[in-house]
């Protein structure tokens, strides 16, 4: 008995199966059939193109970056081990602020030269002198006086390029002159700004050739994009940019165009354009950001719709055509290809074919029901 009642639920429910039906599209040799209750339920629209007004773009990207005087790279004139530093990166730094120190004996053997030298320098100084006494005197020989102007130029030169070393390595040599020595030097930002890239760790010998620190000032970021040749003639200063930051937002950004460039070099034929960047956004801004843009050049009037009545496929655009509108109020698209053109934050333009114009009919809401 307890077997009847449970053949009798089953087939019940396949029954109950049966019955709902859920409506779909339909599709045949490529038109879509919606019928009446769909198209309403969906809350579709069918529409013909309007005038709208779009501006005339140039495609380009690039990255946001700083002027080379605003971006500075440290590094050691002499290696050394890095014996201390407080920095992290991101934190703000100002000109002339010690930002590492460095350690290593070398920098006592220049100081140690140094002081043989200027203690030379003196006694050579007097012998020239004297010997050029004695030489228009006729009473020593030119050779004796040409050694000894010798002797006193290549010690001036070489205590001057020692000075000079000193002075680069940011250690004062009159207290070396004093014997004050020193195995530690001391490296200075030459610029205010963020710490962007830091590359030392205390105990680790950093070369000349090695960056240890970039500093960036972030006030001076602006926008770096690279044109082709062919859109040359048509970017000019002040003319107004749209840039969004495609890996972090969403937002876009706006700026203006400050300089073009003069003269093509790279091997794909392109110019570097310059934008300034308004002071509100610079905060959201990192240096070296890519960044895709649109250059404004001009605005135009022409036939758009709804940026969600565009379908697009393999790099092709479409959208679905009213074919027939029945008596029974089901309506049948075609999926036809189109052109487009300009693009503004609600509108696509379509460039008008044999097969759409401004007075075709589209389906401008609920495509997405249809092709999803």
């Amino acid at each position: 008995m307890k077997n009847i009642f449970k053949l009798i639920a089953l087939f019940a429910i396949i029954t109950s199966c049966k019955n709902e039906v859920v409506e779909e599209p339909q599709k045949e040799d490529g038109l879509i059939t919606v019928t009446k209750e769909q198209f309403q339920s969906s809350q579709m629209i069918v529409a013909s193109p309007t005038t709208q007004n779009f501006k005339v773009t140039i495609k380009s990207s690039g990255k946001i970056d700083v002027p080379p005087q605003y971006k500075a790279k440290i590094t050691p004139f002499i290696g050394g081990y890095v014996k201390s530093t407080s920095l992290l990166v991101g934190d703000k730094v100002r000109k002339g602020q010690v930002v590492i120190t460095l350690e290593n004996t070398e920098y006592l053997d220049i100081q140690k030269d140094y002081v043989e030298v200027a203690e030379q320098i003196n006694y050579l100084k007097s012998e020239f002198e004297r010997q050029k006494t004695l030489y228009n005197e006729k009473i020593t020989s030119q050779k004796n006086y040409l050694k000894a102007e010798s002797d006193y130029r290549q010690a001036k030169g070489m205590y001057q390029g020692l000075r000079e070393k000193l002075l680069l390595l940011n250690i004062n040599p009159a207290n070396v002159e004093k014997g004050k020595f020193t195995s530690v030097i001391a490296l200075s930002s030459p610029i205010s700004g963020d710490v962007t890239v830091l590359n030392a760790n205390v105990g680790m010998f950093m070369s000349p050739s090695d960056i240890i620190m970039e500093v960036v000032d972030t006030n001076y970021l602006h926008l770096n994009l690279s044109i082709f040749e062919k859109d040359i003639l048509h970017v000019k200063s002040g003319q107004s940019i749209n840039f969004t930051i495609p890996e972090a937002s969403k937002d876009i950004f706006t700026s203006k165009v400050q300089l073009v460039g003069k003269s093509i070099e790279n091997k794909d034929r392109t110019i570097s354009v310059f934008g300034t960047l308004n002071p509100a956004d610079k905060s959201k801004l990192l240096s070296g950001m890519f960044v895709e843009a649109n250059i404004i050049i001009d605005s135009k009037n022409g036939l758009g719709i709804p940026i969600d009545a565009l379908i697009t496929e393999d790099n092709k655009n479409f959208v679905l055509l009213l074919q027939q509108n029945g008596n029974d109020g089901s309506y049948v698209f075609k999926k036809t290809l189109v052109n487009i053109g300009e693009k503004t934050e609600q509108f696509v333009e379509i460039l008008p074919n044999e097969s759409i114009n401004e007075s075709s009919k589209l389906l401008t809401k609920g495509v997405f029901d249809l092709t999803n």
